[in-house]
């Protein structure tokens, strides 16, 4: 956080970059696989987090399957994401996931952070795409500064949101084709075994994410649509 704080009625105000990343598939995993897996493939996501932290330490909260982190400023942010983010893509037991930056004021009280910088940092991550992280300007200036690949979309209407934000997408870690994700859990082809049920339908990670599309696809056909909403490749 910035050393630059003062306090406001028992909360530090500072300015922080907020970041929430997810695993896109958590909630259908747990579906399909049972709540054993699930938990085995959160703790390896908490692994992958606290191995990119380092010496930071721990985020600001875990909120289920997503963590909260408050980082003083863009760069730190992305030197902590570029290695994250990159060891999520390349770990076959977790799904994809989605991330939301966000950088400005914030109300600090203990080990916890709040204001509209975090509510918008969470609306960006429930907007982004498996596999994508979107940012807000402050984040993406830098992140073209430092000769990372940035691309703009432009204004972006977020749920609780009045206006519309306008957001970037930053590519930390290869890029996701839609078109190779399981509509199911998220993950991303190759799988240790995938398939297809006909030439043109989706790929699957597995019978059981197969079984589940079959049973009620309407239930995974929104997160399907939103793929290549939000500029995915």
């Amino acid at each position: 956080m910035s050393t630059h704080a003062a306090m406001v009625d028992g909360f530090e105000s500072t300015v922080a970059t907020v970041a929430f990343v997810d695993l896109a598939g958590f909630s259908a995993l747990t579906d399909v696989y049972g709540d054993a897996s699930a938990i085995a493939v959160l703790r390896r996501f908490e692994q992958l987090v606290g191995d990119a932290l380092g010496a930071l330490g721990p985020p600001i909260k875990w909120i289920g399957d997503e963590a909260m982190f408050g980082f003083p400023d863009p760069a730190t942010a992305l030197r902590v994401l570029g290695r994250l983010l990159p060891a999520c893509r390349s770990e076959p037991q977790i799904p994809l996931t989605r991330t939301g930056l966000n950088h400005g004021p914030v109300l600090r009280r203990g080990h916890d952070i709040f204001g509209s910088t975090v509510n918008i940092a969470a609306r960006i991550a429930a907007s982004a795409s498996p596999g994508q992280l979107l940012a807000t300007q402050p984040v993406a200036d830098f992140a073209t500064a430092t000769g990372i690949v940035v691309h703009d979309l432009g204004n972006v209407a977020l749920r609780s949101i009045a206006d519309g934000v306008r957001l970037f997408s930053i590519e930390l870690a290869p890029a996701s084709d839609p078109a190779w994700i399981c509509p199911v859990c998220k993950m991303h082809a190759p799988f240790e075994a995938y398939a297809k049920t006909t030439p043109t339908g989706p790929w699957f990670c597995s019978d059981r994410c197969d079984e589940a599309y079959r049973r009620s696809p309407q239930t995974y056909h929104h997160d399907r649509s939103k793929a290549g909403k939000l500029g995915s490749p």
